[in-house]
């Protein structure tokens, strides 16, 4: 971290560890109790999508189009919000967020097996992209919250300079991203666990690390960073 630029809370390296590690809990989640789906990125559907259609399989297209429009509205969503709420004077936007991922992830545990697999996955959609779009700079550098392609790639290119151009500061930046795919691998392996100990109640395990990141940003909201609460994030 560059120690002449001063970054908000919500931008900070530790933050963006902890968001990663929800979203790798609610990724393996998806996948091993609710559907056998990845709901943290939309790629995936954006394929099935077209395959479906190809295949004249119309009703299937078209349903994926329910989980890629609820990702839409999200991005849209967290996109207009957070210029009213600043108005409130109290919380920051981001702040918000989180604190509402985690009331919603809470009510998941509640919902049994017999709720269509949709419900969540579709829940799980409209969060991860709203966490997606809100959260872009960890400490200056871009980052993804909620899946780990970019970071696969971020990562490899810093090691590459390393090796050709000895390029000290490019392998820093290579450290965070694989930082974040650890984290991502690290929630995705503690959620396995504990979906076989807690079965549906499992996601509240992933309500945790962001419970720690929503005390982080409330207590610079309301503290040292009280008077920076129209300060926008970078990349924003």
């Amino acid at each position: 971290m560059d120690n002449n630029i001063h970054y908000l809370t919500c931008e900070r390296n530790s933050v963006f560890r902890l968001l990663m590690l929800s979203a790798g809990m609610m990724g393996a989640y998806t996948f091993v109790l609710r559907g056998g789906v990845f709901c943290n990125a939309q790629t995936a559907n954006i394929v099935l999508m077209a395959v479906a259609f190809g295949q004249r399989r119309w009703l299937d297209g078209l349903y994926l189009l329910i989980p890629i429009s609820a990702y839409f509205f999200g991005t849209i969503i967290s996109e207009i919000l957070p210029s009213p709420v600043r108005h409130f004077g109290f919380l920051r936007w981001d702040t918000y967020l989180v604190g509402f991922e985690i009331a919603v992830l809470v009510a998941i545990g509640f919902l049994p097996l017999s709720v269509p697999d949709h419900v969540v996955q579709i829940t799980i959609n409209f969060l991860a992209s709203m966490q997606y779009n809100t959260f872009r700079r960890s400490e200056g550098t871009p980052m993804a919250t909620t899946f780990c392609t970019n970071h696969i790639r971020q990562a490899g290119i810093g090691i590459a300079k390393l090796w050709r151009k000895h390029d000290k500061a490019a392998w820093k930046t290579s450290k965070k991203h694989l930082v974040m795919l650890a984290a991502f691998a690290l929630g995705a392996g503690l959620m396995a666990v504990a979906i076989s100990l807690a079965e549906v109640r499992a996601i509240w395990l992933a309500a945790f690390p962001l419970a720690i990141a929503f005390v982080m940003m409330a207590h610079a909201d309301l503290g040292v960073e009280r008077s920076e609460l129209d300060h926008k994030p970078m990349g924003h």
